[in-house]
């Protein structure tokens, strides 16, 4: 371990994919993750490799403030698409100022919209600002742009590897920062070591500014054969995400990539200055090629 004093971590979302690899780095980092989980079976793996396992729904107030007690720290993320949002953020802010945590460190998950959209998922991250803010409790935000991890989708990762197409619902002049969630998460790390940073919001993305066909391209040297990039459009993109989620969330989630396509003028900027981040919270990040490799037999 480093010379920081052991953390108490309570990690929400730990079975998933954005806070999976945050447990693995708190103990990498020699800190105690706690993972917190309706399901003990889905967090075997995070339990094998040392960290705590406590069952419970955000949902449930009662059980969300006794996984708090005795925490020095919490790594926020409330499910995308979970039912009532708004009630489970509340849960888990009210829980940590009940408990006397020291830092709340959350991770938006995305964007935080200027003006209610009328997505309840959206919506709560505008209410979390200001709620956390009123709680009392020290935070850190992280606001993500898009993760690397979207491209292992169904939309992409088979047509990479049965066509050789890059495939996403974004116009091919468009760039994007692809931000890894192992980079996140060593993110998320670095500013739970750093509590003086409480009151902070850092807009986070990857290093690179790749357009469809650089992306395509990084794809190629990393594979080591040809790959073209194919903008894949939104109703297409919409048809797929409804295999595996509600059809209104898939909808709106859609909804978001056709007006990229109709509106150039109104894209949102998914990049960020990552320089003032990294002066900030000092950790290396992965190239996009270097994430493609670690990830060659899923395009294979």
């Amino acid at each position: 371990m480093n010379n920081q004093k052991q953390l108490k971590v309570l990690v929400y979302g730990a079975t998933g994919t954005q806070s999976g690899p945050v447990v693995e780095k708190l103990l990498e980092s020699g800190h105690l993750p706690f993972v917190f989980t309706r399901d003990r079976e889905k967090a075997a793996r995070l339990a094998g490799l040392g960290a705590q396992v406590v069952e419970g729904e955000m949902a449930d107030y009662g059980q969300v403030l006794r996984a708090s007690a005795g925490m020095d720290a919490v790594s926020l993320l409330v499910p995308f698409g979970a039912s009532a949002p708004v009630a489970l953020g509340e849960n888990a802010v009210n829980a940590a100022a009940a408990a006397g945590v020291k830092l709340i460190v959350w991770n938006t998950s995305g964007p935080i919209p200027p003006v209610p959209t009328g997505n309840p998922s959206y919506d709560l991250r505008l209410h979390l600002v200001e709620y956390l803010e009123r709680s009392g409790v020290p935070h850190i935000t992280l606001v993500p742009t898009v993760y690397a991890e979207n491209l292992l989708g169904p939309w992409n990762a088979p047509a990479v590897a049965r066509l050789n197409q890059v495939t996403y619902p974004t116009p091919a002049d468009m760039s994007l920062s692809w931000l890894p969630c192992q980079d996140l998460a060593s993110l998320t790390v670095a500013a739970l070591e750093r509590p003086h940073l409480a009151g902070s919001t850092f807009h986070i993305s990857g290093i690179e500014q790749l357009d469809g066909n650089q992306l395509a391209g990084q794809f190629a040297r990393a594979l080591g054969r040809s790959i073209s990039y194919r903008p894949l459009p939104p109703v297409e993109f919409e048809a797929i995400l409804s295999g595996f989620m509600p059809a209104p969330v898939a909808a709106e989630v859609a909804g978001g990539y056709q007006k990229m396509w109709d509106h150039p003028e109104q894209r949102p900027a998914f990049t960020a200055d990552m320089r003032p981040v990294l002066e900030a919270l000092p950790v290396a990040m992965t190239p996009m090629q270097e994430w493609v490799k670690q990830y060659a037999a899923a395009f294979s």
